[in-house]
C-alpha cells in the first residue's frame, strides 16, 4: 500500500511502505524492499524507519546546484542546446563499485549537504536563470522521490520541464507517481547480464528492463539510455549485440542510446579508462542492429555526438563535446531537406547554452 509516516523529528514523511508480520516496516519504493526496525536506515541510507513509518532524511537538502547543458545529462533529443538546472542529494539505492559520483552517492555525512532549498526556491531559481528544465541527478532521484516530485510540481507551475537521471531501480507501485512528474528521463542500463548487476551494482537487471519497457510504452516521458562501458566487464561484442538487439526490439529503433567512457574511480580504480575505439565499436554494433541514434560520450568524437536525419542522413545537430556547432532541425522537429520527423522534443532554437557548467548559490540573486 501507499502510506504516510508520522513526522517526529523534522524528517519528511515518506511514502511506499507497509508493516510486515514480524513488526518491521518494508520499504516498497525500490526493488530492494528493505525491512527496517525502528531507527534503522535502508540500503540507500537516506530513507529511515522512524516510529510507525518511513521518513526521508534529505528532503530540502542538496549536495549542490549547477546549470548544465542538457546534453550533459546526457539528453540529445530533449530541447537540444537548452540549459538545465541540476541538483541532487546524497545516498543511492545501488552499490556500484564503479560509481563516478561516489562522493555524493555514498555520502554518510548528512551535514555536508550545505545547500538547503525548498521545491519552490529551486523552481524559482531555475526560472530566474533562464533554464528550460530542472534535472534530478548526481545521485538517484528515486531515493528522494518525495522531494523530487514536489519540486517537479513547483517547476511545472512555472513552465519548466523536469528530467530524471536515474538507474531506473524503482517498483511498479511507485513508478507511476514518480514518472507522472517527469518530462524526460535518462536511464542507466549499466550492463546486460544479471551477473553484472549482482556483482558490480548490488542489484538485479530485470527491474531496470521492466522500467524501460513501461516508460517507453505506457508513458509520454521522453527516454534516452546511457551505458558506461567498463573494460572487460560489459563491453564484449556478444553483450553489446544482445543489449542493442533488445533495445531495438522492445523499445524501438528511435530511442537514443549513449555509450560513455569509464574512468578509474571508487572501488574499480585499478582498471584502465575505456579506449575510444571501444565506444566506436559499440556504436557500430548498435547501428548495425537497427538503432537510429547512437552516441559516444566522455571522449572527443564529433561523429559520435552528431544527430543525423534518419531519412536522408543529413547531419542535423553537430556537437563537439557538449557544444552545438550546427543546428538544422525545424521548430516542428523535422529535417529541413526531406521533412523526416526527428524523434524527441524540440522547439524554437536560439543561441545554444554551450558546454560550460555554472555553479549556483541558490540563496543569491
Amino acid at each position: 500500500m501507499v502510506a504516510t509516516a508520522g513526522q517526529h523529528s523534522g524528517n519528511y514523511p515518506g511514502r511506499y511502505w507497509h508493516r510486515i508480520d514480524d513488526g518491521r516496516i518494508q520499504c516498497d519504493l525500490c526493488p530492494r524492499y528493505c525491512k527496517l526496525h525502528d531507527e534503522q536506515r535502508g540500503a540507500c541510507f537516506v530513507r529511515m524507519r522512524e516510529g510507525d513509518g518511513i521518513v526521508l532524511t534529505t528532503y530540502g537538502r542538496s549536495s549542490g546546484f549547477c546549470i548544465d547543458p542538457i546534453e550533459k545529462k546526457p539528453l540529445n533529443h530533449f530541447y537540444p542546446g537548452s540549459s538545465v538546472f541540476s541538483f541532487g542529494t546524497a545516498g543511492c539505492n545501488l552499490a556500484c563499485k564503479f560509481c563516478q559520483n561516489w562522493d555524493i552517492s555514498k555520502s554518510r555525512d548528512m551535514d555536508r549537504l550545505m545547500d538547503a532549498a525548498s521545491p519552490t526556491e529551486i523552481a524559482a531559481t531555475a526560472a530566474r536563470h533562464g533554464c528550460a528544465s530542472v534535472a534530478f541527478t548526481y545521485n538517484d532521484p528515486v531515493i528522494f522521490a518525495e522531494y523530487a516530485m514536489d519540486t517537479a510540481d513547483a517547476c511545472h507551475a512555472l513552465g519548466l520541464k523536469t528530467v530524471a537521471v536515474t538507474a531506473g531501480y524503482i517498483t511498479a507501485l511507485a513508478r507511476g507517481d514518480f514518472y507522472a512528474k517527469m518530462d524526460a528521463a535518462n536511464l542507466d542500463l549499466k550492463g546486460f547480464t544479471d551477473d553484472f548487476y549482482v556483482k558490480l551494482c548490488g542489484a538485479h537487471l530485470q527491474p531496470v528492463l521492466d522500467t524501460l519497457v513501461w516508460l517507453r510504452h505506457e508513458t509520454d516521458v521522453w527516454v534516452e539510455i546511457t551505458t558506461l562501458l567498463i573494460p572487460g566487464h560489459n563491453d564484449s561484442d556478444d553483450e553489446l549485440d544482445a543489449m542493442t538487439r533488445w533495445v531495438c526490439k522492445e523499445l524501438g529503433s528511435e530511442v537514443p542510446l549513449h555509450f560513455t567512457a569509464f574512468h578509474p574511480d571508487f572501488k574499480m580504480d585499478d582498471l584502465p579508462p575505456t579506449p575510444p575505439a571501444t565506444l566506436m565499436r559499440a556504436r557500430r554494433i548498435a547501428l548495425g542492429n537497427g538503432l537510429r541514434h547512437v552516441y559516444t560520450g566522455n571522449v572527443h568524437d564529433v561523429e559520435g555526438g552528431t544527430t543525423f536525419c534518419t531519412g536522408c542522413a543529413r547531419p542535423l545537430i553537430v556537437r563537439d563535446w557538449y557544444e552545438i556547432r550546427d543546428y538544422f532541425v525545424t521548430p516542428e522537429g523535422t529535417c529541413p531537406d526531406c521533412g523526416t520527423a526527428l524523434a524527441g522534443r524540440f522547439g524554437t532554437f536560439g543561441a545554444a547554452f554551450g558546454a560550460r557548467r555554472i555553479p549556483v548559490d541558490i540563496h543569491r540573486n
